[in-house]
């Protein structure tokens, strides 16, 4: 009976294929469901999703208990953007059929549409689509001759796959590109392989298309006081389309964004209609949404930074320490990443004053080049670029990656290239240290998962990944400086862009071992973070003039607090003691109490976004103020950080004005004081010595400290191999010394 019917299905499906899109049984409801929701995150990526209502017609389909009526609806939704049905029967005969989708293309840009498969043969290869209208794609359309005014491409990224699935049915997805205005017609045509085009014409389909003509759009960009400058905007339609088509961009603007970042006197092109634009330069800049119109003439948009904070101007600058100009999100051919010129115009439009690109091992050849040992030529004062490396995808890489900052010299002596590099990250330390290098993991929480929230918790961490795994060891040890005289290998821990818990839980445990490692906020971008540079940020506070020097000397001393640009923790101080000044250490004769001030400012908008707290704590975003708000109100928690505990809290409006705080705690031992908005602003710590005592503030966190150092060793022994194998022997012995005569000196359980 059910091959009886699918045999009429099959025939009425054949039937009615060239006169209209089929409604299509789905035997198998599940799988359908997955290709069809990664068909509409791919148009998310695209910048053409559905809308609200779509996507809740379609949540309620893919919900819906009874098959073929939740088919049904899906189909609804979607045929609505179909612009060819494609047939494959049995035999693998390939034929199409104009679909419903508005044939309408946009002069100079892509437009995507949905290809409904009705596929009879199951087959698992790729669909192709050809036209003799369409130019190579590696042509211009300056190249093309006359009657190839077309540009064509199935997208077959990510989220999709490059094949077929072998489903009965699923959507697949084509983007067009016209290089005219006005009417133009193409010929599509589509197989699954040579020889599996239908007979008679009937695998092609003539469809007359309407190209909108694109107009200039001057812009006017100015920032809070008046003057030229450069920021984000992100542009849609009346239908949510987002131009320019990200998928097709080119540098300097970046595919896997939505914004796009122009400066004053810069243009886009647009078809004519009506638009909406949001305008933003940063964390510190409060979001325009504005709804503008292109039309025949007088096509300038103009738009005007609106801040609620400036902590540059009381002495605060930022900077992203973690930013990559190659490898994981970008382009790699064919310019092997993108070049200074580009990245400068993302640290200006996201106003961060200090931006490091790290060169890595992917183009690591071909990027070194602009290292310099100086800020790279693009900068703007009061923006600066600066290229140094991460040890990642080559040598110690394998013990956790490294973020070497204030490099005089780029390479480790050996070689010209990224295969030399010793396997132990401590060796690495040790050559970039003697150059007065500025270091520390990056990303710290890879390896360090537990389930755990609580802070500090005490589950014992794998010690498996790439983040702050061999620091437990190198932590323990003082190395030659630059001078010669011994200095801390490790000088900081990065936060911000992995899961807050585990960035600070070994950061907590540490500074109760008694070590004074620093944070440093970093994005990790366009690997961890694609959406933009500097959502990670650090804010150093200088005396003198910016500078790249000083302002990474500013994150040694711990003279700056860690961040997502909502929340800023100013001024921090203990009885007068100001942190990362004379190594933020106040000294008590005895036990007592403590005064702790801080100037504290966060903006919330007054709608909840809470689809961002819900979010579990390990998906994105890690670090962000609206999972710190109390809900029903626009508070955030502030709270005194003592010895890895919150000891003490008040709530903050988060409206963007400063608030002054006063907290009062007792120290009955030596310890460390800190402030935090969790999870989205974090200070360095203030370290009280009482009695001249050793900071030995819980035998736990040594403990934790020590069964570390033996996870470490049994996930990263394997790749020590030669003399660094008994080089990382000794540096294991070493960690282990320390931890055992410092957990002999704590002083409370």
């Amino acid at each position: 009976m059910k091959t009886l019917f699918a045999l009429f299905v099959s025939v009425v499906v054949a039937a009615s294929f060239a006169k209209a899109l089929p409604v299509v049984s789905v035997p198998e409801f599940q799988p359908f469901a997955a290709q069809i929701r990664r068909v509409v995150d791919a148009l998310e990526v695209l910048g053409a999703p559905l809308s609200t209502s779509e996507k809740r017609t379609l949540e309620t389909g893919l919900a819906g208990t009874n098959a073929a009526l939740a088919a049904a609806q899906v189909q609804g939704v979607l045929d609505a953007r179909v612009l060819i049905g494609v047939m494959i029967n049995p035999e693998m005969r390939v034929k199409v059929a104009v679909g419903e989708a508005k044939p309408e293309l946009v002069e100079g840009g892509w437009r995507p549409f949905l290809v409904k498969v009705v596929n009879d043969s199951g087959t698992t290869a790729e669909l192709r689509a050809t036209s003799p209208q369409a130019a190579p794609l590696h042509n211009s359309p300056a190249e093309t001759i006359a009657d190839r005014w077309l540009w064509l491409e199935t997208f077959n990224g990510a989220p999709l796959k490059k094949e077929l699935g072998g489903l009965p049915l699923e959507y697949r997805i084509i983007q067009l590109y016209s290089r005219d205005s006005g009417r133009r017609e193409a010929k599509l045509s589509f197989n699954v392989g040579q020889g599996t085009q239908d007979l008679g014409f009937r695998s092609e389909a003539d469809v007359l298309f309407t190209a909108l003509p694109a107009r200039n759009v001057s812009l006017r960009i100015l920032d809070e006081n008046g003057a030229p400058t450069t920021a984000a905007l992100t542009v849609r339609d009346s239908r949510g389309r987002v131009y320019p088509a990200p998928e097709k961009r080119l540098a300097p603007d970046f595919f896997f964004h939505h914004q796009v970042y122009r400066a004053d006197g810069e243009m886009l092109r647009l078809p004519d209609g009506r638009y909406q634009v949001e305008f933003r330069r940063g964390p510190e800049s409060i979001p325009q949404m504005r709804e503008l119109s292109v039309g025949p003439s007088d096509n300038l948009w103009g738009f005007r930074v609106v801040r609620w904070i400036d902590p540059s101007k009381l002495g605060w600058w930022s900077g992203d320490h973690h930013i990559h100009a190659a490898g994981c999100a970008h382009y790699t051919k064919p310019t092997e990443g993108v070049h200074a010129l580009d990245m400068m115009r993302h640290v200006l439009g996201e106003d961060l004053k200090i931006g490091v690109n790290l060169t890595w091992g992917p183009c690591f050849d071909y990027q070194k080049q602009f290292f310099t040992g100086k800020d790279d030529i693009v900068s703007q004062f009061p923006f600066l670029l600066h290229y140094d490396v991460e040890i990642s995808g080559f040598g110690s890489h394998e013990s956790g990656h490294l973020c070497l900052l204030r490099l005089r010299e780029q390479m480790f002596p050996g070689g010209e290239s990224k295969n030399h590099w010793p396997k132990l990250g401590l060796n690495a330390l040790r050559w970039a240290k003697k150059q007065g290098a500025l270091v520390g993991p990056a990303h710290s929480g890879w390896g360090l998962d537990v389930p755990s929230t609580d802070l500090p918790n005490y589950t014992p961490a794998p010690f498996n990944g790439i983040g702050a795994n061999e620091y437990v060891v190198d932590v323990t040890h003082e190395i030659p400086g630059p001078n010669g005289n011994l200095v801390p290998a490790v000088d900081f821990l990065s936060m911000v862009d992995t899961p807050y818990p585990w960035e600070l839980n070994i950061w907590y445990h540490t500074l109760n071992a008694g070590f004074r490692t620093r944070i440093s906020g970093e994005t990790d971008f366009p690997c961890i973070y694609s959406d933009r540079v500097g959502l990670g940020r650090s804010y150093v506070k200088l005396d003198g003039a910016l500078n790249y020097f000083d302002w990474c000397e500013g994150i040694r001393a711990g003279r700056n607090y860690v961040s997502d640009g909502l929340g800023h923790l100013l001024d921090f101080r203990v009885e007068g003691v100001e942190m990362g000044v004379n190594g933020s250490e106040l000294r008590l004769n005895k036990a007592g109490p403590v005064t702790v001030r801080v100037k504290v400012a966060a903006r919330l908008d007054e709608t909840a976004h809470s689809e961002i707290k819900k979010r579990k704590f390990t998906e994105h975003p890690y670090w962000h103020l609206e999972r710190a708000r109390i809900d029903g109100t626009r508070e955030v928690p502030v709270e005194l950080i003592q010895n890895g505990i919150a000891v003490a809290r008040t709530n903050v409006l988060a409206d963007g004005s400063f608030q002054d705080i006063k907290f009062r705690t007792e120290v009955p031992q030596s310890g460390w004081l800190a402030i935090r908005i969790l999870p989205s602003t974090h200070t360095n710590p203030i370290f009280v010595i009482v009695d001249g005592k050793p900071i030995r503030a819980s035998r736990r966190s040594i403990e934790w400290c020590m069964a570390g150092v033996e996870n470490c060793w049994k996930n990263k022994e394997r790749f020590l191999n030669g003399p660094e194998h008994d080089e990382a022997i000794a540096a294991y012995d070493h960690a282990r010394k320390v931890y055992r005569n410092r957990l002999t000196e704590a002083q409370i359980p």
